[in-house]
């Protein structure tokens, strides 16, 4: 286990300083646990998810402290995102493991590619965001990142962005985001399945350390270029899963 364990450790590290950064980076966490550790898709689902739960409070704490949470518009998302947590972690046990590797695959990579060519104009205003289009995009969220141990800042940050919120809003409110959609996700993979329970506290606690210390670095450092690494990853990251599952479809 003691090997076991600085592995998942230092997935989390990693994928941590991810999320603090740019808002993304949890996508890594269950390729890596599956194709690096060996463990079943659900189980690093169910594991990944148990972790963010610690994630979402540290990072939530770190961009409230910096003034970076829209409180209004983060309720609006939550009434969205936690029954849709609940049905996610409900799909996640009962599809076909190959459909949980596609949807993580083309997240990464959507998500990747998204914030490398898809981003706003200069000069481009921010508009008003409705409470049902907020309530909207947070169910969405919360279904795919429970189904796909995601966490919730791969899928939230690159809409909110395309809504014309600003990129420290979004990242903000996708942390504050993660606390209801990991929590209860963790509660519906439970009912539904056997998470490990070990596992997913060192990955909570590795997370949360580098989201701390990603969070930090968001607000001294430059967003560009560490949103440009980390898109580039995401995009390695997508084609690799995709490209692999291809390949075993033809085998």
């Amino acid at each position: 286990m003691d090997e076991l364990a600085l592995a998942v450790g230092a997935i989390g590290l990693v994928a941590g300083v991810m999320i603090g950064c740019v808002g993304v980076g949890g996508v890594i966490v269950v390729p890596a646990l599956v194709y690096g550790l060996g463990l079943r898709i659900q189980d690093a689902i169910a594991s990944a998810m148990m972790g963010y739960i610690l994630t979402g409070l540290i990072g939530t704490a770190v961009y409230a402290r910096a003034g970076s949470i829209r409180w209004s518009l983060a309720g609006w998302i939550a009434v969205g995102a936690a029954p849709g947590a609940l049905a996610g972690a409900w799909a996640s046990n009962g599809v076909d493991p190959r459909l949980l590797e596609l949807l993580v695959g083309a997240l990464a990579l959507w998500s990747g590619a998204n914030s490398l060519f898809g981003r706003r104009q200069l000069g481009e205003r921010e508009r008003p965001l409705r409470p049902l289009e907020l309530a909207a995009v947070g169910a969405l969220t919360g279904v795919l990142s429970a189904m796909t141990g995601t966490g919730g800042p791969l899928v939230l940050v690159p809409i909110l962005i395309s809504l014309r919120l600003p990129p420290l809003a979004a990242v903000g409110l996708s942390q504050a985001a993660q606390i209801p959609i990991a929590a209860l996700a963790t509660v519906g993979n439970f009912a539904y399945g056997e998470p490990d329970v070990s596992i997913g506290l060192v990955l909570g606690l590795s997370l949360a350390a580098g989201t701390w210390g990603g969070a930090k670095l968001a607000h001294a450092l430059s967003r560009e270029a560490l949103g440009r690494v980390a898109s580039t990853l995401l995009v390695v990251v997508g084609v690799l899963i995709l490209t692999r599952l291809g390949l075993r479809q033809f085998a």
